[in-house]
């Protein structure tokens, strides 16, 4: 029941909500891609091996899902605002640690400011859920689209710092690779206190307080095993579920091994593997807002068939693709990021609507645990897959990572999905 609030209103709030988590995201980007596009090429001359390259990158990864539960706790006691907030504070000790680690030539201390810089992902995640905390029902996907969209900013724009960003290095007497996380230091400190100052009245205490529910902090501390298992118990619920694991792991799976199956092409430059890269982060995040239109309109469950669908054509279309052919590829993986794009934005409206107030916030960190966790594995799995039987085995086995997808949207019902109207009372 919703309880009426004459000194505030939801749909202004709600927009101003919405601004200054689309704002946050977009800023918070630049450092989270900043830092990702040199943090194998920092782990690999601190270690002077190329496997190292991988381990920074699995460090962020892993830092992600693991910190995605103690934020959604603090976000469930304390509210949105002093989750993310804390996320982001955790993010700056990480890169301040990276900075450390690679004065000293530390590995292991740089592996750990790696895992604690992933803390900045898992914000940029946890803010979509922010985002549909106030939404009615029948908006609900647009309005966590909405955030997902936000994040091209920082993903077009955060590479391109890289390059200052080493001057800036240098020019403080670091070692130069590490200049970009001096910039995301002052980025996420930066968005950490506009948070902390501007999303008022916090997003999830409002919509209890309108709903007349409550934290209930007297819930035991494996709350968000239980929260997933509810999620799981309603088949709408593990229909989103399993959509946003499962695209989450075959996009990982896929477009990690894109560049070093390129690379094996002599003839193919770094500048045209940015390009299909660009091409794939375009089609994750450009068309986010139709794909959230898709979701109010035509049905969470009807969208997650639609992104099962891209994702087995993008492995079909980019697994038989010779190294060279850079259209092909690039074809390839924009159907890769528009498949991701629907499994996340239409699967995690599900996870929100499958549990009541009180529980959304622990289901929606235990979700995030579980795909930051299938995309390391896919990601890890990426190397040896490829040693094995070359991009067209990677591509084929991320393939069969969708069919159970399949196997639950099947079991899921026509009714599974359907997008829940709000009647007026």
């Amino acid at each position: 029941m919703t309880v009426p609030d004459p000194a505030v209103d939801p749909v202004a709030v709600q927009r101003r909500t919405l601004g200054v988590l689309g704002a946050g995201v977009a800023l918070s980007g630049l450092g989270v891609t900043v830092g990702i596009t040199v943090g194998g090429l920092l782990a690999r001359d601190v270690a002077g091996t190329d496997t190292a390259a991988g381990l920074g990158s699995t460090a962020g990864v892993l830092g992600a899902a693991v910190v995605a539960v103690p934020l959604a706790r603090v976000s469930d006691r304390a509210g949105r605002r002093a989750g993310l907030a804390a996320g982001y504070a955790v993010a700056v000790l990480g890169a301040l640690v990276t900075v450390v680690a690679a004065v000293l030539s530390s590995l292991p201390l740089l592996l750990a400011g790696l895992f604690a810089f992933g803390a900045a992902t898992a914000c940029s995640l946890q803010a979509r859920y922010a985002a549909a905390d106030l939404a009615v029902p029948e908006h609900r996907g647009r309005a966590l689209s909405l955030v997902v969209w936000a994040t091209t900013v920082g993903s077009v724009l955060g590479p391109n710092l890289a390059g200052p960003g080493e001057a800036l290095g240098a020019a403080l007497g670091l070692p130069p690779l590490t200049g970009a996380y001096v910039v995301s230091v002052a980025v996420f400190t930066a968005v950490a206190l506009g948070l902390l100052v501007l999303l008022r009245p916090d997003p999830l205490l409002l919509a209890r307080r309108l709903r007349g529910a409550g934290a209930d902090t007297g819930r035991p501390r494996r709350a968000t095993t239980a929260a997933v298992g509810a999620v799981w118990a309603d088949p709408s619920g593990r229909l989103g579920l399993t959509a946003v694991v499962v695209s989450h792991a075959v996009m990982v799976g896929v477009m990690v091994m894109t560049p070093v199956h390129m690379g094996h092409h002599g003839g193919t430059t770094l500048r045209v593997i940015g390009l299909v890269i660009s091409v794939h982060v375009a089609g994750m995040y450009l068309f986010s807002p139709l794909v959230g239109q898709l979701a109010d309109r035509a049905g969470r469950r009807a969208t997650v068939a639609v992104g099962a669908g891209l994702l087995l054509a993008a492995a079909a279309l980019a697994g038989t693709a010779p190294p060279g052919a850079a259209l092909q590829l690039g074809a390839g993986l924009l159907l890769l990021g528009l498949g991701w794009s629907c499994g996340l934005i239409a699967g995690s409206t599900l996870v929100t609507e499958a549990v009541d107030e009180a529980r959304r916030p622990s289901a929606q960190g235990g979700t995030d645990l579980l795909m930051g966790l299938g995309a390391a594995v896919a990601g890890v799995a990426g190397g040896p897959l490829l040693a094995l039987g070359g991009y067209g085995l990677v591509a084929l086995v991320s393939a069969a990572l969708v069919v159970p997808l399949v196997v639950v949207w099947a079991r899921t019902g026509e009714r599974g999905g359907a997008v829940p109207v709000q009647r007026p009372r």
